[in-house]
Formats: C-alpha cells, structure tokens, sequence
C-alpha cells in the first residue's frame, strides 16, 4: 500500500464504526429470548401509518420517474417549503428560489454542507464544533471535509445543553462552524431563543456559520421549539446571515422511505451548498417531490403523529418511572441512565427481546478519555403508546 492509500485509509479509520454497525457487533452470538415478539427500539424510524395523501399523489405525478429531476428540487417544491417556514416560525419572507433546497433527506446534507463551509487547505485546520452525543453525521462531515471535531459536552449537569460558554475564545477564533441539534437526538434538550441569540452574537464576533439540524422540530412535550431562522429574523437577520437550517421529512411526516428534506436560510451560503451539490447531491425523484409539496402543505397529519408521540411518551413514564430521569422536552427518544450501557442493551436483547442503542456509541471520547454517553442507553418510541408501554415493561425487568 502506498503513502497516499495509508494517509487515506488513516482518515477513514477516525470515523470509526457507525453505531448501528457497532451494535450487530455487540449481539453477535447472542440471541434475543424465544416467545417474545421482538421490540426494535434502537433505530429512529417512525412506523406510523402513511399520510392518507401519499398514494394517491403519487399515483397521479407517476409519470415523472421518465424525467430527471432538478438537484435543487422543484421551484413548486421549494415555495412549498418556503410557505411552511412562514407559517410554521411567524417569518415575514422566505425566498423559495434563493433561499431554500430540497434535500434527498437531511443525512446527505447534513454530511455534504462542511464540505462547501470549510476550506481544507487553511494553514491550521479549522474547527467543527458538535454536541456531545451526537447525530454521527456531524463527526464524518467534520473529518472528511478536512476540519478538526470540537466536542461540547452534553450531560445532566448541563441540562444535555452544549455549553457555549465552555468554549475558550481560541477555538471560537478558529470555528468554521457549529452543528446544532434542537430537539435533540439523542438527548430531547431544546434549544430557546436565548441560545440561539448568544450563539449568533458569537458567530458575528468570532466569523463562523451555524448550521441547525432541526428535524423533530414536530416531536414535542409540551412547549413547540423554535427555531434558528425564527431567532435571526426577531433579531434583525432577514437575510439568515450565517444561518442553515436543515429539516425532514422523515420524523415530521413518518415518511424516513422517502429521503425528502429542506435546506433554509442565508443566500450566499444556500448558493455555495447548490455549487457543491450539482456535482454531489443526489435529487429527489419527482413523483416524491410532489407527494413532499402535499406533506409540506398538510399539517393534520403533523398533529395526528404528535398525539400519537404525546401519548407513546406518557405511556412509557407511567410504567417505567420518571425518578432521576428527565422526560425528554422533544423528539420520540427517550434517554435512560443505566449502569453499563453496553450490558444492559444485551441484557435487555437476550432476556426481553428487545433491541436499544447504548449512549456510549452515540458519543465520542473527549480528550480526557470521557464518554458523555456512556452509562445511558437510548431507546425510540416509534411504534405508538401499547408498544411504549409493553417497552417499559420489558426494559424495567432487565438484569444485569
């Protein structure tokens, strides 16, 4: 193997195993318990019923998979999303054509958009920072796009906030930009508008982009998020200046099949990721464009799902407990304290049939050697409140 292929492979090498690679790792040569109907709580899927609108739109614009669609995505799409950002943040005036993309769902594009805000070629590497634990998405943008990871630690002590104010003033000098999750995978911390209005102050004073995963924007307890372009615009931003948002259709819709989401915010920013993205982005089929304007424009089955999450989440606290733990503010995890995280998800897979994902996969080692995910696991209501409940049951009687 030459140089270059060791260099190569070394960067690769740093991503690690993803976490649900890991977890087929950790079960092999265990089995789940015999006469148990199996329980997958580990990945984010929902599987909740189909939008009745779904077939029939996508029976009638069939005959648009004879055509290549647009990477950008449909002007007709994009002003539906511009239509919902509207609606759903109070903002005054989104641009469909200058501020928005469609996304082939938000994985590509969360991944994608470091590669068009980070220059690899800087004298000292450019810092990405990340809540810790994470979407692992953040953590492959990051080193393939050839920054340096900054983790910001999310613990019970913090409330699971990313401490801004933790950051030393060295690194925000040299941050390219910063990943937020509001509400959060894996946590539920929420994001208010105070932090988004001190991170934004930062990002001015220190020249860095923010780019705002917020695709359980949808999946709340009790109070509804805001969210990134809604802060910028009360504060002044109408342009988004240095603001991405990027949400789905996946967790909104319980669609996660049809990999359709949204790229928002800053005009100069939206034009760089559309340069990246005509030689990169994958584009959504137009058939699925048309059932995404349907989903964007419908908001009865948005609150249909969130009832049925509401409910999955009170369902689950009844039976399994609430001491010590704080029910997630938003998105349909729930993220238990345990005393070892990987024995306890094999416990819970060999004894109860039941498959969840330990924290410590979902986070990353700090430079003390520090895990913030470890001694958590994380497990998804994603199959309505009997099966949340049965959850609670099953993951209250594992052993280890």
């Amino acid at each position: 193997m030459s140089q270059r292929d060791q260099l190569c492979q070394v960067r690769l090498e740093k991503l690690g195993a993803y976490p649900f690679e890991r977890l087929k790792l950790l079960f092999s040569g265990h089995s789940p318990r015999s006469g148990l109907v199996p329980i997958d709580a580990g990945a984010g899927e929902p599987r909740l019923p189909l939008p009745s609108f779904v077939a029939d739109t996508l029976s009638t614009h069939v005959s648009g998979f004879s055509k290549y669609p647009s990477t950008v995505g449909s002007i007709e799409l994009r002003q539906a999303i511009a239509d919902w950002l509207q609606r759903r943040y109070g903002l005054q005036h989104v641009d469909a054509a200058t501020q928005v993309l469609a996304a082939n769902g938000t994985r590509e594009a969360l991944f994608a958009v470091a590669h068009a805000l980070i220059n690899p070629e800087a004298d000292k590497k450019p810092y990405v920072l990340m809540p810790n634990p994470m979407y692992q998405i953040y953590l492959g943008a990051a080193l393939t796009a050839g920054g340096e990871a900054v983790f910001l630690p999310c613990t019970e002590a913090s409330g699971f906030a990313p401490d801004l104010d933790a950051v030393p003033e060295s690194v925000w000098a040299n941050t390219a930009l910063i990943y937020v999750c509001s509400p959060s995978n894996p946590t539920g911390w929420i994001a208010d508008s105070d932090y988004f209005t001190h991170l934004l102050a930062l990002a001015d004073k220190y020249d860095f982009y923010i780019v705002s995963d917020e695709c359980y924007s949808e999946i709340y307890w009790q109070d509804k998020p805001v969210g990134l372009l809604e802060v910028a615009a009360l504060s002044g931003r109408e342009g988004f200046s240095r603001c991405l948002v990027m949400n789905s259709l996946s967790k909104r819709s319980a669609l996660p099949g049809m990999r359709s989401g949204l790229i928002a915010g800053d005009a100069d920013l939206i034009a760089r990721f559309t340069k990246l993205r005509s030689y990169t982005g994958p584009a959504t089929p137009l058939p699925l464009q048309a059932v995404a304007r349907a989903a964007w424009s419908d908001e009865t089955h948005v609150q249909q799902h969130l009832k049925v999450y509401r409910n999955s989440l009170k369902a689950f606290f009844d039976i399994y407990g609430a001491d010590g733990i704080t029910i997630p503010p938003g998105s349909f995890f729930v993220w238990l304290p345990v005393e070892h995280d990987e024995n306890f998800a094999v416990a819970a897979y060999e004894q109860q049939a039941v498959t969840v994902l330990p924290g410590s996969y979902l986070a990353a080692e700090d430079a003390d050697g520090m895990n913030p995910g470890k001694g958590y696991i994380r497990a998804a209501l994603v199959d309505g409140p009997e099966c949340a409940a049965e959850l609670a049951h099953r993951l209250r009687s594992v052993r280890i």
